[in-house]
């Protein structure tokens, strides 16, 4: 009986016919996991670069313009929302937060590197820039020398909140914020619209 058992045991143990079946199951959870993982990161991938792209193109086009009226600057937040597609709005239920402001020479202080509001104009979005509001008047300083007397400086901010149209691999939302600066093409200072849209 003993001998039969160990028999058993040995011809068991020889057995490979099973093998790739247990092995395929042990792994398939990591690979359906890491399959997700690899979807989930490249739309948040392509999402970032989305966002900078809006940056550039809302200051690139607002800066073509020399008087910018509310419906030009309506047109630009509507071009702006159509990079996020499909972002926004077929997986993300709200649009970005884009703020255009026009920083003039100061010429109390004179710096080529700190500025002062002349207006701002904000898209309200699910996103939330760093600083709350930019009134007229305010105060802005940049990292290096971009003023020169007379002259200004288009900034654009964006905030969006992205959130996983799956969540199997990243849950909750991230913001992605951005920056673009660049000089107005046609004047030297580019006038406060009528309104903000």
């Amino acid at each position: 009986m003993l001998t039969r058992l160990c028999n058993r045991i040995g011809r068991f143990r020889r057995e490979t016919r099973g093998l790739a079946a247990v092995e395929f199951a042990l792994i398939l959870p990591v690979m359906i996991t890491m399959l997700f993982g690899m979807g989930e990161l490249s739309l948040v991938v392509f999402c970032r670069t989305d966002i900078a792209q809006v940056t550039s193109t809302v200051a690139d086009l607002v800066a073509q313009e020399s008087a910018p009226s509310s419906t030009d600057l309506s047109n630009v937040y509507n071009a702006a929302n159509t990079i996020l597609y499909p972002y926004y709005p077929k997986i993300s239920s709200g649009k970005p937060t884009i703020r255009i402001t026009s920083v003039i020479w100061d010429t109390t202080t004179s710096s080529t590197t700190v500025g002062k509001v002349d207006w701002s104009c904000t898209q309200a979005g699910n996103g939330s820039l760093t600083v709350a509001t930019r009134s007229q008047g305010n105060s802005v300083t940049f990292s290096q020398p971009l003023l020169s007397s007379g002259g200004s400086v288009l900034m654009v901010e964006v905030a969006y909140a992205y959130a996983s149209p799956t969540s199997q691999a990243i849950a909750g939302s991230y913001t992605f914020k951005d920056q673009f600066y660049t000089k107005p093409r046609r004047v030297a200072q580019i006038p406060k619209p009528a309104s903000c849209p």
